[in-house]
């Protein structure tokens, strides 16, 4: 109960003490302001915003920092343990400068595999070789650690990526053969309060809290620990950061999510048993290390395949047309209508294309009725009331042709600022 008690309480310090909190404040700062674009992409493409800019960012921070709680929890009870912070530092860094090649590149898993390779080179190049390294010692790490630290991130990534990865999603639209299919784009990043555990030599250099561990802790063990087994240890805590980022034409923005999620959780799981394999010797070292980059892509691959080979779920056909999306307290979503329904008729008369949704519109005067056909096959009559000219139906649906003044966007597999900026370009051209 110590453990717990410590990493908790290591938590709860960096998230309410300066100067770390200022670092808090400022990452709210910035996905605010990433926020507040996705609600405005939002309101161009569906009429009306979805999420509000400060319900999505206090929800990433929410949800980060239970997930860094939990996080932490499990490398503290594991026996993660590192001899210094300025290695995980540099993991962070390098983490951020691969942004630069792509965004998927922001993932620990290629930063780590390029800090494991330089520890690697450390303990290869023997002493007196010609080159100074005693100022690059700091970079030497303990590749089961590195390893396993990596894989619980991912474990807590996945797990909040099923929870909270559909959340201020963007609709998108491609072709497909001669067909206009609809689909999501995702992307959401959480600040995370992360505790790592650091072994102490000196205990008057630690400023934090420290504690001696129990009989049967670690639960990981990797030569560095042996060593030092009854050492204690203090921990230290700094903010990270999170992020995912997908494109889905197959599947609904939940499942995406939930599957996306379980892909990333089963990732971590698997890499933190083959990062236990890393003590071995150095050559099973180099293979955990190329391990992890490698099975992160092939993760990809497989997620990218199923995308291209998987049948459409957003596409209309001569049974109706297809609904994308639903703007909440909309018409539309109080009559009942959601994501993946078909609209077979609007008020008795057949739905043969888009423009006869906007001709029924243009004709009411407070009632209008529709039957729709659920994701199930099931067939539903609904029907609004209080409709007139001025409100919105509040309905994103696939149509069967590009309309030619339309807010709609057409996507081709750019990654996802792409997308946000298609659809302000459009909404430009439309002004």
């Amino acid at each position: 109960m110590d453990i717990a008690l410590y990493t908790l309480r290591a938590i709860a310090e960096v998230i309410i003490t300066p100067p770390s909190v200022f670092v808090l404040i400022v990452l709210g700062v910035i996905l605010y302001g990433r926020n507040k674009k996705t609600v405005v992409m939002q309101k161009m493409i569906i009429g009306e915003k979805i999420n509000s800019p400060l319900e999505l960012t206090l929800s990433q921070i929410v949800v980060g920092i239970f997930a860094g709680a939990i996080g932490s929890l499990i490398m503290t009870y594991l026996g993660v343990v590192f001899e210094n912070e300025a290695a995980i530092l540099v993991l962070f860094m390098l983490s951020i400068i691969l942004t630069v090649f792509g965004n998927r590149f922001i993932c620990f898993a290629y930063s780590g595999a390029i800090l494991g390779l330089i520890s690697l080179l450390l303990q290869i190049i023997p002493a007196g070789a010609g080159f100074d390294l005693s100022k690059v010692q700091y970079l030497k790490v303990d590749i089961v650690m590195l390893v396993s630290l990596i894989a619980i991130l991912h474990i807590v990534e996945g797990i909040m990526v099923m929870f909270d990865g559909s959340r201020g999603a963007i609709p998108v639209f491609t072709n497909k053969g001669d067909s206009i299919i609809g689909g999501f784009a995702l992307k959401r990043n959480w600040i995370l309060p992360i505790a790592l555990l650091l072994l102490i030599k000196n205990p008057d250099t630690i400023a934090g809290p420290s504690t001696p561990m129990p009989d049967w802790w670690p639960l990981i063990k990797s030569q560095s620990i042996n060593i030092l087994k009854d050492a204690a240890v203090g921990l230290t805590a700094f903010f990270g950061m999170l992020g995912y980022n997908s494109i889905t034409f197959t599947k609904s923005k939940e499942k995406k999510a939930l599957t996306s999620g379980v892909f990333i959780l089963l990732y971590g799981v698997i890499l933190l048993g083959v990062a236990q394999l890393a003590k071995i010797n150095l050559i099973m070292q180099l293979l955990v290390i190329v391990f992890t980059p490698a099975a992160h892509e092939f993760m990809l691959r497989i997620q990218s395949y199923t995308e291209v080979k998987g049948e459409p779920k957003f596409i209309s056909n001569e049974e109706g047309i297809m609904v994308l999306e639903v703007a909440p307290k909309s018409p539309a979503y109080e009559m009942g209508i959601r994501s993946g329904d078909m609209l077979i008729e609007v008020n008795n008369k057949r739905i043969i294309s888009e423009e006869d949704i906007f001709t029924a519109l243009g004709e009411i005067t407070s009632f209008i009725w529709f039957k729709i056909k659920r994701v199930t096959g099931k067939l539903e009559e609904v029907n609004y009331n209080q409709m007139n000219k001025s409100k919105r139906l509040g309905i994103v649906f696939v149509p069967r042709h590009i309309p030619k003044e339309s807010v709609m966007m057409k996507f081709g597999g750019d990654d996802f600022n792409s997308v946000l900026e298609k659809v302000k370009d459009k909404h430009k051209d439309d002004e």
